[in-house]
């Protein structure tokens, strides 16, 4: 059974149009950022995976939880291209549509993001489809840009779940200890923290 951590906010959810059908073995989520270190519930199980033909990217400009409108922070998104390693995190398919709920409330605020399930393959070579959440690319929140604006919105960016730079450290040190490497990010970060004194 899945254990809740937290109360959720009740906040419209878009639906997932994937037409995803499950049975006894539940239904997995994949973690790429910060669901990795804060899903906000507690899976029955969680295993390495990996995603191909999606990328980890900052590449989303975040305007509530690690930025404001006028002060936008820089966190990740799935977005096209090359393969991303992460965690598939399975929950109970009885508490499926509460987790769905809790998660569709937190990462679609702004509807930046689009939830699909998605082909991955587990560290034992096994093949599920997960619930994931993949980039707009045509909402305004969408970002491209050069590393140099990127550092830069990582300094600035503070919101209601704290900075920018924070969620980029909380992020390097998970994958670290998953034993996942993602030098880009690291290399951001010490850009970062490199230009902030610390």
């Amino acid at each position: 059974m899945t254990t809740f951590l937290g109360d959720g906010e009740t906040i419209p959810s878009k639906p997932c149009d994937d037409g995803m059908q499950h049975g006894d073995g539940g239904i997995w989520v994949f973690a790429y950022g910060s669901l990795i270190w804060r899903p906000d519930f507690r899976p029955m199980e969680s295993r390495v995976a990996r995603l191909v033909g999606w990328r980890r990217s900052l590449c989303i400009l975040s305007t509530i939880y690690r930025g404001t409108p006028e002060a936008p922070g820089l966190v990740l998104g799935l977005d096209r291209g090359g393969s991303c390693l992460g965690r598939a995190l399975r929950v109970a398919s009885g508490d499926w549509p509460e987790v769905k709920a809790r998660l569709d409330a937190r990462e679609m605020v702004t509807g930046v993001y689009h939830p699909r399930f998605l082909r991955v393959r587990l560290e034992d070579g096994s093949r599920v489809q997960a619930y994931a959440y993949v980039a707009n690319r045509h909402h305004l929140q969408y970002w491209s840009g050069t590393g140099d604006q990127a550092v830069r919105l990582l300094r600035q960016g503070v919101g209601t779940a704290g900075s920018a730079r924070d969620y980029l450290a909380n992020t390097v040190a998970q994958l670290t200890a998953l034993g996942i490497a993602d030098h880009t990010l690291r290399r951001m970060l010490e850009l970062v923290d490199a230009g902030n004194g610390i």
